[in-house]
């Protein structure tokens, strides 16, 4: 319950807190716009045993220098977000905040982009029957007839 009570609290500071959107974005204090450059999520947040330790994972949706420069910045004002977190939430003890880069969620956007590359090219290229015979040739059997790598292993039921 505290993790996602942390995780709604840095989601609302980072839409709300100017100082904490300076951080993530510099180019903001500058005029630019904020929507257009990086798109900073906070994906997920772990809370220590005793209360002391938060990890935050942050997802930043953008160029490498945007990457760089907004966890820098998150990483920059963590004793901002702890204060801010202990004046917002009523915890004996404010834990200290770690900001993680996480990037499972571009990979799993990467993962998506190369399996729809795949459909694409199975769909305009080559159908099943013809993929099937270019890998089903007696040539490439001959190959692995020798080659058992697990003829060493002893399974135990």
């Amino acid at each position: 319950m505290v993790a996602k009570q942390i995780q709604r609290e840095l989601s609302d500071m980072l839409l709300t807190d100017t100082v904490l959107q300076y951080a993530v974005l510099p180019e903001s204090a500058l005029g630019a716009d904020r929507y257009l450059s990086s798109l900073t999520t906070i994906s997920d947040v772990e809370v220590s045993a005793d209360l002391q330790v938060v990890k935050v994972y942050v997802s930043v949706f953008g160029d490498d220098r945007g990457k760089e420069v907004a966890i820098a910045g998150l990483k920059s004002k963590a004793k901002y977000v702890r204060s801010e977190l202990g004046r917002r939430m009523k915890l004996r003890l404010t834990p200290e905040i770690r900001f993680i880069e996480d990037e499972s969620l571009e990979r799993g956007s990467r993962v998506i982009a190369i399996l729809d590359r795949i459909k694409a090219e199975k769909e305009n290229g080559l159908d099943e029957d013809d993929l099937s015979e270019s890998y089903d040739s007696p040539q490439d059997d001959r190959d692995w007839e020798g080659d058992d790598p697990d003829e060493d292993i002893i399974y135990v039921k």
